[in-house]
């Protein structure tokens, strides 16, 4: 066991920490009109975003007060932990804790404690049943952990608000470049004049069919699981909307007639052929994977821009397609799974910019797509400094 810093003590959670058991039987009687589900509860989010209406209707009586912390008990390896902001009713799914006494532990840094990978670790060894595993209160206040004296307490707690400020602000620009950059999206290919399928005049209006080639992917059967022609093989989850997975690629043996003529090169674009209704025209630019030529599953079509027509700008086009429904109108639905048809994917209207301003807008683009990741792994960064682990606030 580490040693203690100098002033520091070793407690237990139910010796600091109070599970607060207050219930509420007629909320709207009291003025509530929130209620928290586990839903509701964004894992590595302390702040609550989301909740349902007392006047729709709830079975839950819990009752939390603003400043209470919230702890999702079912499942907690979901890491769901938030701070209550507002009066509202909550699930018995979620635990609500405060501090049993400010002298001892302040209220403020609870939740930091709450969020370190020691305390979910115990939780979650603690927690019994197989599909819906749950903690315990009773195992949850033996947990032991390193407690600083008050005054450390208020200097870490101002640590960590300054950096879930910092991640909250990383977040908000992300969601914001995000938006501009869908934006650009709207404001490029929104048809002028009225509301008509009109573009710039010097823009050539043609076919997704008439300025690429299209290409369906192998279909994956028994014996494709071995064979000369062993290939990487892109399916559907595979493809997201603006870039391709590379976790989990699979290989199959790819039929020799298919070698050539369903063979990726750098600057494809393979977009959702089949997929849920939501998903389906999901698209990412190919590029190269090792070595070896990649192929991909009959669930995608691969579009290749013939010279004329920039990879990044026919992407980009077709990005905007997924997002107005467009791929939507034209998708069948199945029972599972709904599909585009090639030939009504060829037919789409596609307008061509000439060259010049294809390759601005790619670029405008790309410079948003830098930042955006960029962005998140910033939030991320600061996220992490939030937990108690970084000031050993563990059971170590």
């Amino acid at each position: 066991m580490a040693e203690l810093k100098p002033g520091w003590q070793r407690v237990k959670f139910g010796d600091v920490v109070r599970l607060n058991k207050e219930t509420c039987k007629d909320p709207a009687a009291e003025g509530i009109e929130r209620v928290i589900g586990l839903e509701h509860l964004e894992p590595g989010d302390l702040r609550i975003r989301s909740w349902g209406n007392v006047a729709d209707g709830t079975k839950f009586t819990n009752r939390v007060r603003p400043g209470q912390v919230l702890f999702g008990k079912r499942r907690a390896y979901q890491r769901k932990v938030a701070v209550a902001d507002f009066d509202a009713i909550c699930s018995g799914d979620i635990y609500v804790f405060e501090t049993a006494d400010q002298t001892q532990l302040l209220q403020e840094l609870l939740p930091f404690i709450c969020q370190t990978d020691a305390f979910f670790e115990y939780a979650v060894g603690t927690s019994a049943g197989s599909l819906s595993p749950r903690t315990n209160w009773k195992s949850l206040a033996e947990y032991e952990f390193a407690l600083p004296p008050l005054e450390e307490q208020r200097h870490l707690t101002a640590a960590f608000e300054a950096a879930r400020a910092s991640a909250q602000a990383s977040q908000d620009a992300q969601e914001c470049a995000e938006a501009m950059r869908r934006s650009l999206l709207f404001a490029w290919f929104r048809p002028c004049r009225g509301g008509q399928d009109h573009f710039p005049v010097h823009w050539k209006t043609s076919r997704l069919g008439e300025m690429g080639d299209t290409q369906i992917g192998i279909r994956k059967h028994p014996g494709s699981t071995a064979g000369p022609n062993m290939r990487p093989y892109l399916r559907v989850a595979n493809v997201l909307d603006g870039y391709i997975d590379l976790d989990d690629v699979l290989e199959i043996n790819i039929p020799a007639a298919d070698l050539e003529r369903c063979a990726l090169r750098e600057g494809d674009i393979l977009v959702n052929k089949g997929n849920s209704m939501d998903l389906v025209g999901r698209a990412a630019i190919y590029q190269k994977i090792g070595a070896e030529e990649c192929y991909f599953q009959d669930h995608l079509i691969r579009y290749r821009p013939h010279s004329g027509v920039l990879s990044g700008y026919a992407h980009a086009y077709l990005q905007h397609l997924l997002y107005t429904l467009q791929f939507t109108r034209i998708a069948v639905a199945s029972t599972s799974i709904a599909t585009i048809p090639a030939d009504a994917f060829e037919r789409l209207p596609f307008p061509v910019p000439p060259l010049a301003e294809q390759s601005a807008m790619v670029e405008q683009l790309a410079a948003i797509n830098r930042a955006i990741p960029a962005l998140e792994e910033r939030a991320l960064s600061a996220r992490s400094m939030t937990k108690g682990d970084s000031v050993c606030l563990c059971s170590g």
